[in-house]
């Protein structure tokens, strides 16, 4: 049997810093939605492990330093059962702009895991083999749109978003060891109470859309630091009137505003000056993200 799965990238719509934690991690809450730029993930009966990554591998791990390898560890761990699976990701997600592509991927195979070998695992098992590889990993497990908070394991999944275009944005900046660095920047200045993001979370309730205004996140103003060209490139976006948001740790950002509204020459603008490139996305609701077929 084989089965096929898509592993979403994410968009932090809110991403807030509560403060320091006695654990040495940072408190955070966030709103989360998936779109539908993902990787391809094919999971096929086999009497050992293995991975396989083909597509943009660029700046992926390869062998047991891959996240989809202390997914598997983890999971044989939990079940006491050796997963045998040969698993093939086709990379889409561009590694290290703050979308999440490791995590996906980890959580994907997770779930393929599950269904391949009939595994009897509860929604909160599962939950807790996830939160035990990375703070994103639990999200993708729900998909859709989701309420993150603790270290951004702990999930709350809301009512779909309805479904919107929007436009990524990203570069061609390599910032190694992006996501402890970025951390390393934020001070008590951009502890927050978590307004934003409530204030967000009853608009989706509300079944309104979001507006730029209920959008951020606490990297924005740290971007430059570590990210310098992805910073200006923000900057003029703004500047054009045009409201763009980091998403995780960046330097990967976005807008509400659909790709072919906007401006062409802040287009080409980003392009030329910044090496920037933008990309049309839409949001995925949770079914769509956590769909299985069987190949």
């Amino acid at each position: 049997m084989a089965l096929e799965l898509i592993a979403p990238a994410k968009l932090n719509l809110t991403l807030e810093v509560l403060g320091k934690r006695e654990d040495g991690y940072h408190e955070v809450v966030s709103l989360m939605q998936t779109i539908d730029l993902g990787d391809k993930v094919v999971l096929e009966s086999a009497p050992t492990f293995e991975l396989r990554l083909d597509g943009d591998v660029a700046g992926v791990p390869d062998g047991e330093s891959n996240l989809v390898y202390r997914a598997v560890q983890a999971l044989e761990a939990a079940t006491g059962t050796e997963l045998g699976a040969r698993i093939t990701i086709t990379k889409r997600i561009p590694a290290g702009f703050g979308m999440g592509g490791g995590s996906t991927d980890a959580a994907t195979a997770l779930r393929g895991l599950v269904k391949l070998h009939n595994l009897k695992l509860s929604q909160s098992e599962l939950g807790a083999v996830a939160a035990s590889i990375g703070s994103d990993v639990t999200f993708f497990l729900h998909g859709g749109t989701a309420l993150a908070t603790g270290r951004g394991e702990v999930i709350e999944p809301l009512p779909d978003m309805p479904p919107q275009d929007l436009t990524l944005f990203t570069s061609h900046e390599d910032i190694a060891d992006k996501t402890r660095r970025m951390y390393a920047q934020i001070t008590p200045a951009d502890f927050s109470d978590a307004s934003l993001t409530q204030r967000a979370v009853e608009v989706m309730r509300a079944g309104e859309p979001l507006t730029w205004w209920e959008t951020g996140n606490a990297f924005d103003r740290h971007l430059k630091a570590l990210a310098p060209r992805s910073a200006a490139a923000m900057r003029a976006c703004t500047q054009a009137g045009v409201g763009v948001v980091a998403t995780g740790a960046g330097p990967a950002f976005f807008s509400l505003m659909a790709l072919p509204e906007m401006p062409e020459a802040l287009l080409e603008k980003l392009r030329g000056e910044f090496g920037v490139t933008a990309r049309a996305v839409r949001t995925l609701s949770r079914a769509e993200s956590l769909a299985v077929r069987e190949v």
